[in-house]
């Protein structure tokens, strides 16, 4: 390809580069706390052993590493398979986190 035909993007600075890691991280964050502030109601019987905000941290961490293997496999971030894939590694942390295979 001819170098005039191909697009030259300026480098990003770091607030440019601050808003591209928070609303790759958003979908982890959001999920990490509406999980664990809804695991009170949802799951009557398995009471969490951890306050809420360690287990946001822990729900947001899962997430974010999955969104990072998303990345990583699929080459692009946004898709379906790896938001997917996030909600049941949430669920599972918080499943865990409950000890609700006790009953």
């Amino acid at each position: 390809m001819p170098a005039f035909l191909q697009a030259t993007a300026p480098p990003m600075n770091l607030i440019s580069q601050l808003g591209h890691l928070l609303n790759f991280i958003a979908p982890a964050i959001a999920v990490g706390l509406l999980v664990a502030a809804l695991a009170p109601t949802l799951m009557k019987k398995a009471r969490p052993n951890h306050s809420w905000l360690t287990q946001s941290a822990i729900n947001t961490v899962a997430c974010a590493l999955v969104l990072l293997g998303g990345l990583v496999v699929f080459g692009h971030d946004g898709k379906m398979e790896t938001y997917a894939a996030m909600v049941i590694a949430c669920a599972s942390c918080q499943w865990f986190a409950a000890k609700a295979w006790r009953g």
